[in-house]
């Protein structure tokens, strides 16, 4: 079986130490050569080896040492060798340690008699302590701090061994003398701590004496106060609320960590709307004040539980907790955005979108490396507030709509996302959204926010002057036609044949030689040119978005364009009474499509027009040319319907992804229940009644 080891230090395997060569280094007076022997001895020891030879030599030659490092390595070898044989008593020469550890304990040096006070806190061997016992009580009463705490805490090891109530009986009466004089704050928590875990009701007592004073008492010992009223009010909740006091009146404390651990003990003794205010307004504060990246984390964290537990009290900190975005970290604003959207209601909706919108904002100004990625967190978060309130759509969209053109191509794709929803769900903001769209159509750049904003444009323009203006849009954005000239691509054919052939053309000049034998040949010399592929058609931003991405060979953005065209075209025919004007768009628009396939046919791009997409071209092609009232219900109404579906079925999924979160179950049909109430008020003590609950179906 694995003994227990108090000490980890890495050791070089590929190295091994030979315990003649240590003897040796020890029994020298080479002192770096005698601090190196002890360590490898230690590494040796800790890796399994027993060097039982060594304790004499180190008896002999290191313990009468007065240098710092080796009484300090020394101490360490003594903690890790075995001290006892296998019927578990003592060995005989760890007596010969006995009486240098005594003389550590009364040397002059304080650091000689603090690492030692500490060693003997290692210690389970009573037969070694019993003797040392004098010597640590003396060092309670100490000048020097350091060697008072490490004295305490000796006592406590002391006292907490299966006989040390025998051999130190009056260990609580001692430190509680101690806690009463003492001046260090170190020390002072120790003793407090050796209080609170050997003799409770002294370390109580103490506490309810000193109750007004415990706010000016130190950190450290605060710390343990709240670890003592944890463990009170677990055992005995009926005092819970003169320790409630206590914890409240430590929230004002200097100190971040003790406010922290209050808010923790308020929240895991108390239920009620006031304690969890409390903890939760501290956590609010702490978020705010403090600048390490990693205790936010941790609030935000402690904030989200809250929320699960008390969201109503949450619901009024919303505001505070929205101050967070102010970090720069996206983790710290991902985790704040998920906690507002949770505690979202009727009364702060538009306070919260006010914010985020000021939020949104700032992401223009470009200071920072990840605007983008915070900007498309932020429309995500809009998008949701949206959807859950409509009523708020009216005051973001528009504004939202600046950034169809953003460089970063996911928080554009998630603003036409939005804007695609809320035009179906806000029948009133369509015609103001329809006119927005196609003012900022022409600063979309991103092929996939261009197709859906294609779909909006076919979709939701009704009127006469909104099919004009979506047909004169594209037509804008999709510039001149043709999309390439003759000379264009018969330049591309002569460079393709050419790259076909060679990639380079050989150009030889002849001239006679002669060979070993008498006779002559004629011998090249062969110099190359090396030809440039062809340079591809690009479009320019002057030329159209629409134009620019299909010169690259997007040619589903020209399938799409297609069904747009098709859409409005078949629309037009219902608004416009003149039909001269519907045949002159019709064959404009059949031109477009035409136009479309002779580039994705041609040799001026790298790679041909996909076979769906042709497909998809030729079937709006012909279906200009000859529409009937079937064709035109499915492309004109099927379409939305199964758009309306696709958002219903949505809904009804978060729906019941959040009727699932509710139903949760944080506790089993057969675990015990705790009934408070029926605790005897009598009788000293307590008398719990556990019932084990039966589900009943």
């Amino acid at each position: 079986m694995e003994k227990s080891c108090s000490l980890l230090v890495h050791f070089d395997k590929g190295t091994p130490a030979i315990a003649n060569e240590i003897k040796e280094a020890l029994e020298g007076n080479d002192m770096p050569a005698k601090i190196d022997a002890m360590m490898k001895a230690i590494m040796l020891l800790l890796n399994g080896e027993t060097l039982p030879q060594l304790f004499i030599t180190i008896i002999r030659y290191v313990l009468p040492s007065e240098d710092h490092t080796i009484q300090k390595l020394l101490l360490l070898y003594l903690e890790i060798i075995e001290k006892t044989d296998a019927k578990g008593r003592v060995l005989p020469e760890m007596i010969l340690i006995c009486q240098n550890l005594r003389n550590n304990l009364q040397h002059p040096n304080e650091y000689i008699r603090g690492v030692t006070l500490r060693f003997l806190c290692r210690l389970k061997e009573t037969e070694i302590i019993e003797p040392l016992i004098p010597s640590v009580l003396q060092n309670l009463e100490h000048r020097h701090p350091f060697i008072r705490r490490n004295a305490i805490l000796a006592v406590m090891s002391i006292y907490k061994l299966p006989q040390g109530e025998q051999i130190l009986g009056d260990a609580p009466d001692m430190i509680e003398k101690v806690l009463l004089t003492e001046q260090d704050q170190s020390a002072k928590r120790n003793a407090f701590l050796m209080l609170f875990n050997c003799a409770q009701d002294r370390a109580i007592n103490y506490l309810l004496t000193h109750i007004e004073r415990v706010s000016e008492w130190g950190d450290m010992l605060q710390m343990v106060v709240l670890e003592l009223i944890r463990k009170v009010c677990r055992t005995n909740r009926g005092e819970k609320g003169k320790y409630i006091k206590i914890i409240i009146s430590l929230l004002n404390v200097p100190s971040t960590a003790v406010i922290y651990e209050c808010a923790g003990t308020l929240v895991s003794l108390s239920s009620a709307p006031t304690a969890i205010r409390a903890a939760a307004n501290t956590y609010c504060q702490l978020l705010l004040s403090q600048s390490d990246n990693n205790v936010k984390l941790i609030v935000l964290d402690r904030l989200n539980e809250l929320k699960s537990s008390h969201r109503d009290i949450l619901v009024d900190l919303i505001m505070d907790v929205l101050r967070a975005l102010s970090s720069p970290n996206l983790d710290i604003r991902r985790k704040t955005l998920d906690i507002v959207l949770d505690l979202i209601t009727p009364r702060n909706i538009n306070e919260v979108v006010l914010t985020l919108k000021k939020e949104v904002v700032k992401t223009q100004s470009g200071e920072l490396e990840k605007n983008g990625e915070y900007r498309q967190m932020l429309i995500q978060a809009i998008h949701s507030c949206a959807i859950k309130f409509p009523e708020v759509a009216s005051t973001v969209v528009h504004l939202l709509m600046d950034f169809l053109g953003d460089s970063n191509v996911g928080s554009a794709v998630d603003v036409i996302v939005f804007v695609r929803e809320i035009i179906e769900t806000n029948p009133k903001l369509r015609v103001s959204i329809i006119t927005r769209l196609l003012d900022t159509f022409y600063q979309i750049r991103a092929a996939r926010v261009c197709t859906c904003a294609l779909w909006i444009i076919g979709e939701y323009c009704l009127s006469l002057s909104e099919v004009g203006s979506g047909i004169a849009t594209i037509k804008q954005c999709l510039g001149e036609l043709p999309f390439y000239s003759v000379s264009e691509e018969e330049e591309a054919t002569e460079s393709s044949k050419k790259d076909n052939q060679v990639n380079s053309i050989t150009l030889s000049s002849k001239r006679p030689a002669i060979l070993a034998d008498g006779t002559y040949a004629t011998q090249s010399a062969a110099s190359e040119t090396t030809f440039s592929p062809p340079t591809l058609v690009q479009g320019s931003l002057t030329s159209g978005n629409l134009r620019t991405l299909l010169l690259t060979g997007d040619f589903f953005l020209g399938a799409v364009v297609a069904c747009t065209l098709t859409k409005l075209l078949l629309r037009l025919e219902e608004v416009q009474q003149s039909k001269v004007e519907v045949n002159k768009e019709s064959t404009r628009a059949l031109l477009i499509m035409v136009s479309m396939l002779q580039l994705g046919q041609s040799s001026v791009l790298p790679h041909p027009i996909d076979n769906d997409s042709y497909d998809r071209i030729v079937l709006c092609i012909r279906l200009l040319c000859n529409t009937g009232d079937e064709i035109r219900k499915i492309w004109l109404q099927s379409c939305r319907q199964s758009f309306v579906q696709m958002l219903s079925e949505k809904q009804l999924q978060e729906t019941q992804e959040i009727k699932a979160k509710a139903q949760i179950s944080h506790a089993q049909p057969d675990d015990l229940i705790d009934f408070y109430h029926l605790k005897s008020r009598k009788v000293k003590g307590s008398v719990i009644v556990c019932v084990r609950a039966c589900a009943t179906r």
